[in-house]
């Protein structure tokens, strides 16, 4: 019987990047396996939007990271597993940095593997010592770049040897036609507030000649942030594309796309723009999305860019440079044999969710083998 696997996460309907990895993980590892679930983190009265997928796991148990002491009845649950993995991101359990997913990693008894999604360079003293713990406490531990990986090898107290780099997944955009259309389009999409940078490629829109491309910005305002600050964002940036004239040509698709509407929006994109402030991303799901459907992206140099497109499928500019991302802009809607050059450099198929979950298989297969003679030797003859 193929092993069982219980997840840790956000999931949906929860609209965040981290529930969606999650969900397209979870569906891909054994897929069909009705043995495996999902323990499923919740803020206050978070009730998502995102529709589940029918192939996805169930939700076996909901740990309400406003109530304390959840963690112990989601570790009972997750132990009815053979393996366990957990999603680690700051801001998603309980406790300073987080910390109340200690305890709970303590409490498994079976194989963990903890996918961690951000490695800061710089962390505050308790952020650095919740990290080493975990990693301390994980059976292993996965980074998607080796970016993340260096640093967290040289500025963490830890065991190498339990890291492994696996890639973010990205899916499948075959079934969608690659659309066309007599205007440039270029795309940016995701959950929406300060720090995404959109101010800086609208800035750069309004540097290329007219006729200018269409710009759409896909994805609702980043539910937090809306809690805490409205709409304040989004509104600000409608007022600065008036005032740089590029009003008419930007589009504001203001929800959360299903798959086959986003994986159409992408296959429509000439560019993907990827203007994050952030120098601190170790992962992006969008540009591994973009480049797995074979569209250039243009982004500012934030460190999962770097890795990825230095020689691959697109075009590095400096953060807040909207001059620069003008000129690589330009350059790949007026030379074609670049955007070919630079898309056949994508990762194909190795990107894609069914090798990435072949690749957590493999490293769950590694864990589950070395922990069977043990068990074995520990029963009487």
């Amino acid at each position: 019987m193929p092993a069982s696997y219980g997840f840790l996460s956000t999931y949906p309907p929860t609209q965040c990047g981290l529930a969606t990895f999650n969900a397209a993980l979870a569906t891909h590892l054994n897929a069909g396996h009705l043995g495996n679930g999902v323990v499923r983190l919740v803020a206050g009265d978070d009730q998502g939007g995102l529709a589940v997928d029918k192939a996805a796991p169930r939700v076996t148990h909901t740990w309400h990271t406003d109530q304390p002491g959840g963690w112990v009845a989601a570790a009972n649950a997750l132990n009815r597993f053979d393996v366990v993995i957990v999603q680690h991101e700051y801001g998603i359990y309980p406790g300073d940095a987080g910390e109340e997913v200690l305890p709970l990693l303590r409490a498994l008894k079976k194989p963990k593997i903890v996918v961690l999604h951000t490695v800061l360079a710089s962390p505050d003293p308790l952020q650095r010592v919740v990290l080493e713990r975990i990693v301390a406490t994980a059976d292993a531990v996965v980074t998607m770049t080796d970016t993340a990986r260096r640093r967290l090898t040289e500025c963490y107290r830890v065991e190498p040897r339990k890291i492994s780099v696996i890639p973010h997944g990205a899916n499948s955009h075959a079934t969608s036609a690659k659309g066309r259309t007599e205007v440039p389009h270029l795309l940016t999409w995701g959950l929406l507030g300060p720090g995404k940078g959109i101010e800086w490629a609208l800035r750069s829109l309004a540097e290329l000649a007219e006729p200018r491309p269409v710009y759409t910005v896909a994805g609702r305002t980043h539910p937090k942030v809306l809690e805490q600050h409205g709409d304040v964002y989004r509104d600000g940036l409608k007022k600065l594309a008036a005032d740089l004239g590029v009003a008419d040509v930007v589009r504001w698709e203001d929800r959360y796309l299903d798959q086959a509407e986003l994986s159409a929006l992408i296959r429509s994109a000439d560019v993907v723009v990827l203007p994050y402030d952030s120098t601190e991303q170790v992962t992006s799901g969008v540009l591994i999305e973009a480049v797995g459907a074979d569209v250039p992206v243009v982004a500012t140099e934030f460190p999962h860019a770097v890795e990825l497109l230095a020689d691959g499928p697109g075009l590095l500019v400096p953060h807040q440079d909207p001059p620069a991302m003008a000129a690589a802009i330009k350059r790949l809607l007026a030379d074609p044999d670049t955007t070919s050059r630079l898309t056949g450099l994508a990762g194909g198929p190795t990107l894609r969710w069914p090798a990435v979950a072949a690749r957590y298989q493999a490293l769950a297969g590694k864990l589950l083998a070395v922990r069977t003679p043990a068990t074995a030797a520990s029963v009487p003859a």
